[in-house]
């Protein structure tokens, strides 16, 4: 079974960077598609960005274009999310997510496998 650990989050004050890192237990990691979603208290669990197995055509959602940045590391099974000039906002407990390969997805319910979650501490 494929295992998702997440790594990264933080407390830093708004304008700061952050890497997200989320490790995939099994070689597979090639042939799945990868999400970050984030989940603040009281909220829905939302999509942030996602990637194709492809590592084309990212998706992101429109609160965090131009700042973060999706990536993956094939070689090493590891996807990425770099979260540039952060806002209190983007305060949340981040998850990455997967799912086989096929149409990208921004619903959750698209993705079978998820991490544990990091948390993301953003002050003003």
């Amino acid at each position: 079974q494929v295992h998702l650990s997440e790594s990264g989050g933080g407390l830093v004050q708004a304008g700061s960077s952050l890497r997200l890192s989320c490790v995939v237990s099994e070689s597979s990691f090639g042939t799945l598609n990868m999400a970050w979603f984030r989940q603040a208290p009281g909220t829905e669990r939302a999509p942030v960005a996602a990637i194709r197995w492809t590592g084309n055509s990212p998706y992101y959602s429109n609160s965090v274009k131009g700042r973060f940045t999706i990536a993956r590391d094939d070689a090493k099974n590891t996807l990425y999310l770099q979260m540039d000039s952060l806002k209190s906002e983007d305060t949340a407990v981040y998850y990455c997510a997967a799912s086989p390969a096929g149409k990208l997805s921004r619903a959750p319910e698209s993705y079978a496998i998820w991490g544990q979650g990091t948390q993301v501490t953003v002050t003003s």
